[in-house]
């Protein structure tokens, strides 16, 4: 997954319009390096949150890791992203709930499903 991700995000810098190239061996490099940074951050988040008597590591416990590191500078961005993400979730339960809510079988919800599939691939080809 982190590979992909990194991908993802280095095509978006580097698009294929911008005539750059990203090399493998550089890629794989930045990897490495964000797994070193994703270990260090989570490190030493688990330690604040074990002196905390904390068995889940929260939000809180990353930031103030980030800040203790030399890295407070990030925390507001981050912080912002995790908002969205909430609200992301959100979305994404009522969703669940809608569906769980409708009384419909699974096997009528795949039904309904197919339909719009095919509905769908008739009106578009």
């Amino acid at each position: 997954m982190l590979v992909a991700t990194v991908q993802k995000i280095v095509t978006e810098i580097l698009p294929p319009s911008s005539g750059l190239a990203f090399g493998k061996d550089a890629r794989d490099l930045l990897i490495e390096c964000c797994v070193e940074f994703i270990t260090l951050i989570s490190s030493e988040a688990n330690e604040i949150s074990e002196k905390e008597s904390k068995k889940t590591i929260a939000c809180e416990h990353i930031t103030k890791a980030l800040e203790q590191l030399g890295f407070g500078d990030y925390v507001q961005d981050i912080m912002e992203v995790a908002s969205e993400h909430k609200e992301q979730l959100k979305g994404r339960e009522k969703k669940a709930n809608k569906l769980e809510q409708s009384g419909l079988s699974t096997e009528q919800l795949l039904a309904m499903q197919e339909e719009a599939f095919r509905d769908a691939a008739q009106r578009h080809g």
